[in-house]
């Protein structure tokens, strides 16, 4: 072996521009850990606001297109429109998140520093998993994001109902990633190769026993898939975890990571299996009928607003597998326009909660809502925005979500499963109005509900609800931007 063979090459910077938003995210995490250190407890907004400066410098840097498109580190890391799309979104919806946490865990004694440094690392793993090229990536932006959500969850140590939650998150995530683990290793005995594109190649190829050695795979990297969505049947761990978790780590959990669940799905599904698709579209639709049905049927029963929209997630996945499910570049814009609305829907609704909740009183029953229209006209209107957009009532953001991942249904010949989904989308439209019906037409019971006080999470607040109306009078924009990131 020559010297010149024993030389490790040499890394430039252009090799990792593309890498330059993630780089910024993980040095403004390692600065905060650091800067904790210093700050104490009357301080600590500072540390809170330089994470979200973090993360909004990043999604400026992705917007501006800082760093540009390229394949680096050997084909580990892809950055490509469709990433970009997705990267933006879930930066804009962590920083949200971060701006509602703040007063309602301060208040509650809760807010430590390494909340602002674990949601960071969260938003890390997300980035790295949309921009995987490689199984390798996949698996190690996957487990920042699990291992940083386990943490987050269980932030409060003494409340038993955030402890058992975070355990049984644990234990249910940690079998999930074994399970895709599992299937990856298949998948690459199968293949002979880590990388998506290759796999794709080896698949169209495969006979015989690796053929069967690759479906074995793909199913198991199916399992593991639908856990990190919470589709029917595992979807386990979803209510527990909505409901025993802190409202602003609900909210976190609860919308950005389903953006990187799907930027994993694509990658997984239509880069690497593309070539199995009948196979992968089969197992998906039936996961899609069985979300639908059982999260909005299991919705209906719930008078807790938390276990409530965390069922009703359920069915949301079911209408994005719709999307996935269609296939082509239709059905993952489709798909991908889903995943955006239910991000910014499912920010809005938990920051509903947040909005109306104080110290010692969480307003996370549905009928801690009653009257608030007699109370507070201007908060029953933004949460009948929410609720609206949510059931997929017209002209808002999340009729047409649904009306794109059902047409994307009907062109990937899955009439049924279109029917299943116009059938559940009107029986999932009662839990729904019902919040709205306990706003404008129940009598107020119990202490007046008032709105949190501090313009500027108002503020946010109402710009977060009013985006669901906005989006929806114009939403060819943003549909188009999806379209984009899928087009040859």
């Amino acid at each position: 072996m020559t010297v010149a063979a024993m030389t490790p090459p040499v890394r430039t910077f252009a090799e990792f521009a593309p890498l330059l938003p993630e780089l910024t995210v993980i040095f403004g995490a390692f600065a905060l850990l650091m800067l904790d250190l210093f700050v104490d407890e009357r301080r600590r907004m500072i540390t809170h606001a330089l994470a979200i400066a973090t993360l909004l410098a990043a999604a400026a840097m992705i917007a501006a297109g800082v760093g540009g498109h390229g394949v680096v580190m050997e084909g580990l890391f892809v950055r490509d429109t469709a990433a970009d799309v997705l990267k933006l979104v879930t930066l804009v919806v962590s920083a949200m998140a971060l701006g509602y946490s703040w007063p309602y865990l301060r208040e509650r004694g809760l807010y430590k520093g390494e909340i602002a440094v674990l949601i960071l690392f969260a938003v890390v793993g997300m980035m790295l998993l949309v921009s995987a090229g490689n199984l390798t990536m996949i698996y190690l932006g996957l487990e920042l994001l699990a291992l940083c959500s386990y943490a987050l969850v269980a932030i409060d140590r003494d409340n038993p109902l955030a402890s058992e939650a975070g355990m049984k998150y644990f234990v249910l995530g940690s079998l999930a990633s074994g399970l895709l683990l599992y299937g990856l290793s298949l998948v690459y005995g199968a293949t002979g190769t880590l990388y998506l594109d290759a796999i794709s190649a080896a698949a169209t190829a495969a006979t015989g026993e690796d053929r069967v050695l690759l479906l074995t795979g793909m199913v198991f990297v199916v399992v593991g898939v639908a856990f990190k969505f919470g589709a029917v049947p595992f979807h386990m761990w979803l209510p527990d975890t909505y409901h025993g978790a802190p409202t602003p780590i609900t909210l976190f959990i609860g919308s950005a990571p389903k953006l990187a669940a799907f930027g994993m799905a694509w990658r997984l599904f239509e880069v690497g299996l593309g070539p199995l698709q009948e196979q992968w579209q089969l197992l998906l639709a039936l996961l899609a009928a069985l979300s639908l049905a059982i999260g909005n049927v299991v919705a209906i029963a719930q008078s807790n607003l938390k276990r409530m929209l965390a069922y009703s997630t359920v069915s949301h996945v079911g209408f994005l597998f719709l999307g996935i499910a269609g296939g082509g570049a239709g059905g993952f814009a489709a798909a991908m326009f889903y995943a955006i609305s239910y991000a910014i829907m499912s920010a809005a609704a938990f920051g509903a909660i947040v909005m109306l909740s104080r110290k010692g009183f969480e307003a996370d029953r549905i009928d801690d809502f009653r009257g608030l229209n007699a109370r507070s006209p201007w908060m029953a209107a933004l949460v009948l925005v929410i609720m609206a957009s949510l059931a997929g009532v017209p002209p808002f953001l999340g009729f047409w979500a649904k009306l794109a991942v059902l047409r994307a249904a009907l062109e990937g010949d899955l009439l049924w499963l279109a029917i299943v989904g116009i059938v559940f989308a009107v029986i999932g439209a009662y839990y729904y109005l019902r919040v709205i019906k306990v706003m404008y037409f129940d009598e107020p019971a119990g202490e007046p509900l008032q709105a949190r006080p501090g313009g500027a999470l108002r503020a946010m607040f109402a710009v977060n609800a009013l985006s669901l109306l906005a989006l929806g009078l114009f939403w060819s924009p943003l549909m188009a931007w999806c379209q984009q990131a899928f087009a040859a």
